[in-house]
């Protein structure tokens, strides 16, 4: 007799699990704090976009399927916008950029320019400033 109460709390259970997974109701909800991975899953930004958000129509230089990227000059200083069709393909390029350059860095997309430029920018392309090492971001962190 105690062979039921156990299976039948084992398929409560397994129906919960099944109810609230991923592909449940439940799965926008299961972590808290995935505002980047939503970022990352969104449309990225095209170059336009993003040299509008500072007051700039790019100049084109490369537009190709998997990179693009446009210069701009505005009051702030002269920068080089790039975005990136995968964030694997922006990984790749950043590994090859001059590690001495700062860039700015979003979801598939960087800016490229002296750093007193991308601390003005920073703010409105809502960007991660990275000075040395690419893959890490060097802005200090809210406390």
């Amino acid at each position: 007799m105690t062979t039921f109460p156990c299976l039948a709390a084992f398929a409560l259970l397994a129906g919960l699990v099944a109810g609230c997974s991923s592909s449940g109701g439940w799965g926008g909800y299961v972590a808290a704090g995935n505002d980047q991975q939503q970022q990352v899953n969104a449309a990225p930004l095209s170059v336009e976009q993003l040299s509008a958000k500072v007051g700039c129509t790019p100049k084109m230089q490369v537009d190709s399927e998997e990179i693009r990227t446009g210069h701009c000059k505005t009051e702030a200083g002269e920068f080089f916008v790039n975005t990136f069709k995968s964030e694997k393909l922006k990984d790749q390029w950043m590994d090859q950029a001059p590690e001495y350059n700062p860039h700015l860095v979003g979801p598939r997309w960087t800016v490229l320019g002296p750093l007193e430029v991308l601390e003005q920018l920073k703010s409105p392309l809502d960007g991660d400033l990275h000075l040395m090492d690419h893959r890490v971001s060097q802005t200090p962190s809210p406390k």
